[in-house]
């Protein structure tokens, strides 16, 4: 991306950034209202949203999508008339009998008027398994690589062209017929980022079985829960994995997930294991005859060809369970048609896809991230995608540039938290490998904050990247507000504007409509194809989580501010929003101005209650390295928040933090830190998925530092 240059140090905030007066060009030029009857979040956004990084003209002559009119054309093409617009592009996937023309698309999302429904392509028979692996090596793409895979150690590495991919997976499809697995039944698979994962995932899609990913770092309890919820035929797992220089060992973690669903009435009598030898043998693994089998020992003996079997577009592919505030995890499921059509496309778009990209997802399969953008959105465009089991930072922290050299990596998409995570860690781990392969970066899981996004943007990408900062849900299937590289400049921190399909609306608390630029609920009007269709056992806690708070639409969840230039800044959750003293501020936000201190590394924000003000606000703060705790850098801290924000966001608490307790995927459990914040220590509940749950000991120790 090409910018003015900058006076100041790479790095530094401002640099190669511009301040540009008109927006006439962009897609959207929302004015100004007064009057605002919604969720208040401040006014740190300000200051960056006249920041504007512009992609290079070489980059946008050659995108997908070169300039604000051709976005805006296919935008409002995709808005007047869906049917012919997502028709056309679901045309160039193979279906087995085409779907209704005068039913492309049908919903009701208004509880007022009945059951909560929508469904895409409706009559269509397709497989995703088959447009994602056997129409690439039926185009001739047999020998391209589909698969790199990436070890935890330094010189471990696979790769797999397609047809040696289809090969696989049909192998293992065949197995699952022959235990009785067929069309419908659910199959849980509790794998760590070896290529079996996927392999697995497209194995049940090829038979019309109903793939379940547990992510390989949940507890035995968390495990057993979604178990007793979808039942099973059998469960994939492996023996052991090491993160790092640390074992897990998986199959004892699934033979406690099976003994406490069997004790609850529902028992699965085979277990399929993979032997994963450079992490145990399989003479140490503990054993149950009669229900665990090797992988290995069974899968291999069978055919590589397997028969497709042919699915309605509307038929089950996947459920993915997610965290609900009951406790109880809300199975999500996505159909066939839509979600194929819809995370293909996005893929396409956001990364402006080239067939000789190679293309890397930090993401874990066991996220719907790593469904979307790992497995089924990738294959779909007959990308190679590479497939990594280790953590970023070991043996060091460079081992992410490592890998992107080694395999000339040429989009990289990751998570805010592993960024900020790499920038503590210093620019050197960084700037000693070339990256000069890469064009295309990527960020995902939660708003970026704008001085992460300047690292990232600067120090990876050499500030020639765009950045495709994607907003969406487990439940969306497929990103929903974010940059297409090369059709405008960017703003560091906001995802900008809607996908193809897509009408983001934010409401007041009353339901209304707020236009122009302002702060609310963000919801969204009509359907788009990735939609999930509804909670699995459970509609109604569907509608009344999803669609009963605001009638007509669906309700995400999320605060979003919208810019005088209409571009959209994700805020965090609407239950991370502080009430102090009546003002309602975004947990996002106060954290987004601590990182902007060049002392601090990461923060997390969680509310308090406070006798004066309802709810203070507690700040957990992780220093650059080498950075001793002080009073002096306390107070400066609050000062940054109060210059920034306002007095009303000074945080009330700052706490020292050597690290945050955070899950393997990079995902901060706020909910430990909010029991840590209010001294309920023993309410601390599970905490066997963080990454180091050595964490949690260091923040009780330092709560009065």
């Amino acid at each position: 991306m090409g910018t003015a240059s900058g006076d100041q140090p790479a790095g530094a905030s401002s640099d190669k950034l511009r301040h540009v007066e008109s927006m006439s060009e962009l897609p959207s030029g929302a004015g100004r209202i007064s009057g605002i009857n919604a969720v208040v979040l401040g006014e740190s956004l300000a200051a960056e949203e006249h920041d504007l990084v512009y992609p290079s003209a070489e980059f946008s002559a050659d995108a997908l999508v070169p300039s604000p009119k051709k976005y805006q054309k296919m935008y409002e093409r995709s808005i007047n008339d869906p049917a012919g617009f997502w028709s056309e592009i679901a045309d160039a996937f193979y279906w087995k009998e085409k779907w209704n023309p005068s039913e492309v698309c049908s919903e009701n999302l208004d509880v007022t008027k009945g059951p909560v429904q929508i469904s895409w392509f409706k009559g269509g028979k397709t497989n995703i398994c088959y447009n994602a692996v056997d129409r690439n090596v039926e185009a001739g793409n047999g020998d391209k690589i589909a698969m790199y895979w990436e070890g935890n150690e330094l010189g471990q590495d696979g790769k797999l062209t397609y047809s040696e991919l289809l090969d696989r997976v049909c192998q293992l499809a065949n197995y699952l017929k022959s235990v009785g697995v067929g069309k419908g039944d659910a199959v849980i698979i509790y794998l760590p980022m070896l290529l079996e994962l996927p392999i697995a995932m497209l194995a049940c899609a090829r038979i019309g079985a109903v793939h379940s990913v547990v992510f390989a770092g949940f507890s035995a309890d968390s495990l057993a829960q979604r178990i007793v919820d979808c039942k099973p035929k059998l469960v994939i797992t492996c023996n052991a994995v090491k993160r790092g220089v640390k074992p897990i060992l998986l199959k004892d973690i699934v033979d406690a997930g099976l003994a406490e669903s069997e004790k609850q009435g529902v028992a699965v009598g085979l277990c399929l294991t993979y032997e994963n030898q450079s992490a145990m043998k399989r003479e140490d693994t503990k054993w149950q005859a009669g229900r665990d089998v090797w992988w290995q020992d069974v899968v291999t003996s069978f055919p590589t060809k397997c028969d497709v079997e042919w699915v309605d577009a509307e038929d089950p592919l996947f459920l993915l369970y997610t965290s609900g505030s009951t406790g109880k995890p809300k199975g999500v499921l996505h159909t066939t048609g839509g979600y194929m059509v819809y995370s293909a496309t996005t893929f396409k778009y956001a990364f402006d896809y080239k067939p000789s990209d190679i293309y890397w997802c930090t993401a874990d399969c066991g996220w719907i991230t790593g469904h979307s953008y790992v497995t089924y959105g990738p294959l779909l465009n007959g990308a190679t995608v590479l497939v990594f089991e280790g953590t970023p930072n070991y043996p060091d922290s460079g081992r992410c540039w490592d890998i992107v050299d080694k395999y000339k990596v040429t989009i990289f998409y990751t998570a805010p938290t592993l960024v900020r995570s790499l920038m503590r860690d210093g620019t050197e781990y960084v700037t000693r490998h070339s990256r000069k392969s890469l064009r295309v970066l990527g960020s995902v899981g939660e708003p970026i904050n704008p001085s992460a996004w300047r690292w990232f943007y600067n120090i990876v990408g050499d500030s020639r990247c765009p950045i495709s900062d994607t907003w969406w849900q487990t439940e969306t299937g497929g990103f929903m507000i974010t940059p297409l590289p090369g059709a405008w400049p960017q703003k560091p921190g906001s995802a900008t504007f809607p996908f193809f399909g897509v009408q983001p609306v934010i409401v007041d608390e009353k339901g209304k409509e707020i236009e122009g630029e302002c702060s609310g609920y963000l919801c969204i009007k009509k359907s788009w194809p990735g939609a999930f269709r509804t909670l699995y056992g459970d509609h109604d806690r569907y509608e009344t989580t999803y669609f009963k708070p605001f009638a007509g639409y669906y309700f995400t969840g999320d605060g979003c501010s919208r810019d005088k230039d209409g571009y959209h800044w994700l805020t965090g959750r609407v239950d991370d929003v502080i009430n102090v003293s009546g003002h309602r501020i975004g947990t996002a936000e106060v954290e987004s101005a601590l990182v902007s201190h060049p002392k601090c590394a990461e923060a997390a924000v969680v509310a308090v209650e406070h006798e004066v003000k309802g709810q203070g606000i507690y700040a957990f703060v992780t220093l650059v390295d080498g950075v001793p705790y002080s009073e002096e850098l306390r107070k400066s801290l609050i000062l940054t928040v109060r210059n920034q924000i306002g007095a009303f966001a000074a945080p009330d608490k700052i706490h020292w933090a050597p690290g945050l307790p955070k899950t393997r995927s990079g995902k901060i459990m706020r909910r430990i830190l909010r029991k840590i914040a209010s001294k309920q220590l023993d309410e601390l509940g599970d905490t066997s998925t963080l990454a180091d749950p050595g964490v949690v000991d260091q923040l009780i120790a330092l709560k009065d530092c």
